[in-house]
């Protein structure tokens, strides 16, 4: 059994009772399919008046002769009722029979369809929660690595490739093949002889298709590729549309979408055509048998008189009937290898391990007492150190500044503080305790995070805000608010907080969405603020009144501010200059320019007076 199959399998297991109650309602169809055509031999015997006259009820005599029992005993009853009501309610009776047969296999088939649905729909589902799950608990540094669109397509792509070709396996290993079963188990009753020619074309057959999908599920993996490839050209667009038009960039964006697109045109139709060829290639082979079966039992009906003829015309129903699950399975088999190659990429993703979990003895700290200290910490992103040997203590209720040059690893520190990376050597403490040794939940709650780019979400302004804290009162929202100096464009808007931003807050200005950021922070209400650039978007009308906002915030508050703009800083408890990932200078803003060194030499460049 494929691996990713096994995979699947566990997301079945809550759907136990649907799964029985497909294969018992699909084992009733396969059973009314081939009695379908069974009942026709009774009902042509009786139209060409060759029906068998049996006048004395049979007597069943074991299973290796339950086909002769049955046939005889339908033939007494087709006798009883000719006798007693005439020829013509004999006919009404077969002809009964035959409906109450299609109506069976049709119920049948009905039933199995909506066991398969819940089924189907339930394990698309569930599948879609977990790997939302994972999409969202795994670390920050996965996606440094990921295309968006590539992970958009596991979620909405692959996970319904998945979910298609496991219902198509249930056709595969119960209904379709339990059709062919009693098809040919009905056949051998009839005719031993002709159902040899069945034996011979089914490996036959099935060798030749699985030929023809060799390739399938390689080339299914690529497709997939590069639907990721291209739904990320679409996202990158979108996000910097300002971009491409300002720079007249679009044919450029334009080719590069084309060529993806192209690419994905190309594994698409080569996949498609496999696809299609496994219909009529099936049905082909199985048109040639049947022709061989019509000559060969054409002999003999005509020269060996061995076979009647209502019956070989049943028998080629029979096989003719074989022909539609064949096409099926084949059909299924290609979008099972499609399927399988998407599950690959859904269980790649799944599977990914997580670096940044609570430690098993982790402790909930919900309180911040003394201080947050840096202990001799070095950290890498990939080969070369961006922080080395760095060391930093945050008394409580002090502000401490962190600046210094693009690249000197300001922005880093606060990706540890929160615990977006780990720390490759050394500790940072929270009052003595290690943030390795806390959960996360309890370490983020500590703090707030407001960073250069004002992350919003496309809907009203209290939702946004509440995200920082899920029960607040409509008048802590105002609150928070007015500390953060937004309460008043807030409330000139023309439904106040509950006001849609639109998609990443693309209706308002960047001082506006920065505002209502840092009122996000305020109404989490951390003892931890964690500023990284929260100004250096912004034009200096915008920074003013965001400088005025954080300055609110930050009172009697633990604050670690990342500046890039110097004039931010200037009230600063501790002003610490980094130079590519080491404290070159720390003091007050005062001290440091006294010392006329590297602060000295930022200030003037930024000409701060």
């Amino acid at each position: 059994m494929d691996q990713n199959l096994k995979k699947i399998l566990p997301y079945v297991a809550k759907y136990k009772k649907n799964v029985i109650l497909n294969t018992i309602f699909n084992v009733f169809y396969a059973l009314f399919s081939t009695l379908l055509m069974v009942t026709l031999i009774p009902t042509l015997q009786v139209l060409f008046g060759k029906e068998n006259q049996v006048y004395k009820k049979p007597i069943y005599k074991g299973f290796t002769k339950i086909g002769a029992y049955f046939g005889d005993y339908f033939n007494y009853k087709i006798t009883s009722i000719a006798q007693v009501h005439g020829i013509q309610s004999s006919l009404y009776f077969v002809v009964t029979i035959v409906i109450i047969t299609a109506l069976l296999k049709n119920l049948f088939n009905y039933l199995g369809s909506n066991q398969s649905t819940i089924l189907r729909n339930g394990v698309l589902t569930d599948m879609r929660k977990q790997l939302y799950n994972k999409i969202i608990n795994l670390p920050v540094s996965y996606y440094s690595d990921q295309r968006k669109g590539d992970v958009m397509t596991k979620m909405l792509g692959d996970v319904g490739e998945v979910q298609n070709s496991f219902f198509q396996i249930f056709e595969l290993i119960v209904r379709e093949p339990l059709t062919i079963l009693f098809s040919l188990i009905s056949m051998m009753i009839i005719s031993i002889k002709l159902t040899l020619f069945v034996f011979v074309f089914i490996p036959i057959s099935g060798f030749i298709i699985s030929k023809i999908g060799k390739s399938l599920k390689s080339k299914s993996v690529r497709a997939q590729q590069e639907q990721g490839i291209f739904i990320s050209t679409l996202d990158e667009t979108l996000t910097g549309l300002k971009v491409v038009k300002s720079f007249n960039a679009e044919p450029i964006f334009i080719q590069k979408f084309n060529d993806s697109i192209h690419r994905l045109l190309k594994l698409s139709t080569s996949i498609a055509n496999k696809n299609n060829l496994a219909s009529p290639m099936s049905e082909f082979l199985g048109i040639i048998t049947i022709a061989i079966l019509l000559v060969y039992g054409g002999y003999l009906v005509l020269v060996d008189h061995s076979l009647d003829a209502t019956s070989f015309i049943g028998y080629i129903g029979l096989a003719y009937t074989i022909l539609t699950p064949a096409k099926a399975i084949s059909k299924a088999s290609y979008q099972v290898k499609s399927g399988l190659a998407a599950a690959e990429r859904v269980f790649t993703l799944l599977e990914q391990h997580n670096d940044i979990v609570d430690a098993d003895n982790a402790i909930d700290k919900n309180t911040f007492e003394n201080e947050l200290v840096i202990e001799n910490i070095n950290f890498k992103y990939e080969q070369d150190y961006v922080l080395k040997n760095f060391s930093l203590q945050v008394p409580k209720g002090k502000t401490v500044a962190l600046v210094g040059q693009s690249g000197s690893g300001k922005s880093t520190i606060a990706n540890l503080l929160t615990r977006f990376y780990d720390v490759n050597e050394g500790q940072i403490k929270i009052d003595g305790v290690d943030v390795k040794q806390m959960t996360l939940k309890s370490l983020r709650n500590l703090m707030g995070l407001v960073t250069q780019d004002s992350i919003l979400f496309n809907d009203t302004i209290k939702n946004n805000l509440l995200i920082g804290k899920p029960n607040a009162t409509d008048e802590e929202i105002a609150n928070a608010l007015k500390i953060a100096n937004a309460h008043e464009f807030v409330n000139n808007l023309p439904q106040g907080i509950d006001t849609n931003i639109g998609d990443a807050g693309g209706k308002l200005s960047g001082g506006q969405k920065q505002r209502l950021s840092i009122a996000r922070a305020v109404l989490k209400n951390p003892p931890i603020m964690i500023l990284d650039e929260a100004t250096s978007a912004l034009d200096t009308e915008s920074e003013k009144l965001v400088q005025v906002a954080l300055e609110n915030m930050m009172q009697n508050r633990t604050s670690v501010v990342i500046a890039h703009r110097l004039s931010t800083i200037q009230k600063a408890d501790l002003i610490v200059v980094m130079n590519k990932g080491e404290i070159v200078e720390q003091g007050t803003h005062t001290e440091l320019l006294a010392k006329n060194g590297t602060y000295a030499k930022l200030v003037s460049l930024q000409s701060f007076d």
